[in-house]
């Protein structure tokens, strides 16, 4: 999330705009939107004050808050799927809030153990001579 503009560039905006000068003219000088001195204006008028708002939360609030209790329950329901420790967990979550609690924690579980066809053909290929691979197509 972008930081606010500064309380000193705040102050220059509406000293301006109290000033004499138009909105119009102040947002073309200091490159700011018109919306934005609106907002500005606005929240002095309500509270006296132009400073930038703090102390509000940021992203989402977890599902699943204590990690070191998913972290053990991973451990012991580490072989089942993402939709069974979802279904598992005490409270109710989706598979997706399970994905996202093992990534936090790091857990990684490898699900193809096996290289795909396509691959071993890649191999083979490099494998072989070209004149034994001729050979054996004949």
């Amino acid at each position: 999330m972008p930081s606010p503009y500064s309380y000193d560039l705040r102050q220059k905006v509406i000293k301006a705009i109290d000033g004499g000068m138009s909105k119009t003219q102040v947002s073309s000088i200091f490159k700011i939107s018109r919306n934005t001195i609106n907002t500005w204006l606005h929240r002095r008028r309500e509270t006296g004050d132009i400073i930038a708002l703090t102390g509000y939360q940021k992203g989402y609030n977890p599902k699943i808050p204590d990690l070191e209790q998913f972290r053990k329950f991973a451990q012991i329901n580490g072989s089942k799927t993402q939709k069974e420790m979802a279904d598992e967990w005490p409270d109710k979550v989706s598979d997706r809030t399970i994905s996202k609690a093992l990534k936090k924690i790091g857990y990684t579980r490898k699900k193809k153990l096996t290289v795909t066809e396509k691959e071993m053909k890649t191999k083979e290929r490099n494998f072989w001579p070209k004149s034994a691979i001729k050979g054996r197509n004949s």
